[in-house]
């Protein structure tokens, strides 16, 4: 049995409603647009740690894992591998994005949620969908919501 992929992607709004983009590059892949993110590195590290680790090495954002909230838990299958996405979402920054990694990402633009380009990285159409009223959950794709109260 494989073992599920575990990891998080991050929603980083502005004041204004618009969201935080990368335009991801991956040699072998189709270039997409993707949330910042990625894996869950070490044994313990929570969903809010790996966001707030994976937002500050892509794209020099550092915010608090306090501050990171865990909207959902995400489950598909794609390319025949289980993998659990936390849909986290940040607090509102205005702070620039810089290109950390130039062999995955081209660069990172806020996009109006209106207005989002394509296409989307799948896992970040799945947590796009946790906070943006009307995105269905693609089909093989299922949706745990957290409740924080």
């Amino acid at each position: 049995m494989t073992a599920p992929m575990l990891g998080a992607g991050v929603i980083v709004p502005t004041a204004d409603g618009r969201v935080l983009l990368g335009r991801r590059i991956t040699a072998g892949e189709t270039p997409t647009w993707s949330l910042p993110g990625g894996k869950v590195d070490q044994p313990g590290e929570s969903f809010e740690q790996a966001a707030a680790r994976e937002l500050a090495e892509e794209t020099g954002i550092v915010l608090p894992p306090e501050q990171m909230r865990v909207l959902a838990v995400l489950l598909d299958h794609q390319l025949g591998r289980p993998r659990l996405t936390a849909a986290v979402l940040a607090p509102p920054t205005d702070v620039p994005a810089y290109v950390t990694e130039p062999h995955a990402c081209a660069g990172w633009e806020r996009f109006p949620v209106e207005a989002l380009p394509g296409p989307m990285f799948h896992p970040s159409t799945l947590v796009l969908g946790t906070w943006l009223p009307g995105l269905a959950v693609p089909p093989g794709a299922f949706r745990y919501p957290v409740d924080r109260a």
